[in-house]
């Protein structure tokens, strides 16, 4: 089964329902939803609509990341130093417990946790990480990890089985190397700007045969037209 979807609303969130059967919230990267909102979002889906949910910031950025002047607020000096890098600090852990709620009133069973390139295979990180996924409360949830930057396949894969995490990749740039499904995430091939070719979809839908599950998000300039292309390619 291949799942084919955009990460963020492209156009207009009735026009999306039409075309596709699921979607990756992004908003929930860079601030909290308003409860009003989240409720909105599922009610007007269509029944059997399925959201993935990209996991807060506070939880896998710094706050020296450029991403967090879509907060919405500061965050005070004396407290910078609790978040990002799955930091297993009280402040972390309310963050999750916020995202968890949200994946809850979404009905959504994915989280993705994105790390920043400067996220390095260090052992305070790699430390910090097993402390953050043994501690939480993942009640059902399917939990996704993107690294980027400098991560050896075998580390990757060490963590992903101990930590029950699925590896999440852009399948153009790398191969996905644990889980009993995938999740690719299609960031164009050198930047967000790409417009996939026929020939680009043709071989995206060759490695769409590795799994029995997988979900393919589109997250370039061109993602809606880009997934709804593909969708066709795979009888969507």
């Amino acid at each position: 089964m291949v799942k084919v979807g955009c990460c963020g609303f492209a156009v207009a969130r009735e026009r999306y329902y039409k075309n596709f059967e699921v979607l990756e919230i992004q908003k929930v990267f860079y601030q909290f939803p308003r409860l009003e909102t989240i409720l909105k979002w599922r009610e007007e889906a269509p029944k059997g609509f399925e959201f993935t949910l990209k996991a807060s910031q506070l939880i896998t950025h710094l706050p020296s990341s450029p991403t967090y002047r879509k907060l919405g607020y500061s965050i005070p000096e004396k407290e910078k130093a609790q978040y990002g890098f799955f930091k297993p600090t009280d402040k972390v852990f309310e963050v999750w417990e916020k995202t968890q709620k949200i994946a809850q009133l979404l009905e959504a069973k994915i989280v993705i946790f994105q790390m920043p390139p400067s996220f390095h295979p260090t052992v305070e990180n790699k430390r910090n990480m097993r402390k953050f996924f043994k501690k939480i409360k993942r009640q059902g949830l399917l939990l996704i990890w993107e690294p980027r930057g400098e991560w050896d396949g075998k580390e990757i894969k060490s963590l992903c089985s101990e930590l029950g995490l699925v590896h999440c990749v852009d399948p153009f740039k790398t191969e996905a190397l644990f889980g009993e499904f995938a999740y690719f995430r299609l960031h164009g091939m050198g930047g967000y700007r790409y417009r996939y070719t026929d020939r680009d979809l043709s071989k995206l839908k060759l490695k769409c045969k590795e799994k029995k599950e997988i979900y393919c998000m589109f997250n370039n300039v061109y993602m809606f037209e880009d997934a709804l292309r593909f969708k066709k390619m795979v009888g969507g």
